[in-house]
């Protein structure tokens, strides 16, 4: 992935300002200007703060995302409201945030990160798929009310991709299934498109889901 260009201004919120310094420290090592802000994007005074310290915007990337898959009968109201609040809350309060200065100023991108389970769905996953759907159709409706601002906003859905996240199961080799292209994503295959999603050259492209899964949710699996 291309470092930013010089010049740019990018802003980093985290739950955990520690990581969020050092994502931004790290940018700042190209030539990019960062800015590290905590606090947690399911709460509006946290986002509206962030928001705030950053001034402008032209382009938002919605990555915030929390797991926790189990049987559906030992879901409670507590795990229920946890994913949605990270999950679908969050996006929809950044990308308000964003949209009013966005939209005000008459051009811009929002990317959000869903996951192929915002296109598919499988068991012991409702929580975390209901809200990746929820975050697809939002971008759509968005993409629509927005266009005429040229405001363009499209998602991404990743499939397994190497991070911490999904660490122990690469581990414990749970992720070798229906891979087509025989490999884990890497981070920067999907900052690749964030990219260009948030570039000019994509400023026709707008309601999309895009999957990078190398070829998962097409592939229907058969056992021999």
């Amino acid at each position: 992935m291309p470092p930013p260009a010089r010049g740019s201004r990018i802003a980093i919120q985290d739950i955990d300002p520690e990581s969020a310094e050092a994502a931004a420290d790290a940018l700042r090592g190209t030539g990019a200007e960062a800015l590290a802000v905590g606090g947690s994007v399911a709460d509006p005074g946290d986002v509206s703060a962030a928001f705030a310290a950053m001034g402008g915007i032209g382009i938002l990337v919605n990555n915030a995302s929390i797991a926790d898959n189990k049987p559906t009968l030992k879901i409670v109201p507590a795990d229920w409201g946890r994913t949605m609040d990270v999950n679908l809350r969050g996006a929809f309060l950044c990308a308000h945030e964003a949209g009013e200065r966005i939209y005000a100023q008459g051009a811009g991108a929002i990317v959000n990160i869903s996951s192929i389970w915002g296109i598919a769905a499988a068991p012991e996953r409702l929580a975390y798929t209901v809200a990746k759907h929820g975050i697809v159709a939002m971008a759509k409706v968005l993409a629509n009310e927005w266009a005429d601002r040229g405001v363009w906003v499209n998602t991404i859905s990743p499939g397994f991709t190497e991070t911490p996240m999904l660490r122990g199961k690469i581990d414990a080799g749970q992720l070798t299934q229906r891979k087509p292209m025989g490999h884990l994503r890497q981070p920067e295959e999907i900052a690749n498109l964030a990219l260009f999603l948030a570039s000019d050259k994509a400023s026709f492209i707008t309601g999309q889901a895009i999957a990078v899964d190398g070829g998962w949710t097409s592939y229907a699996f058969i056992e021999d």
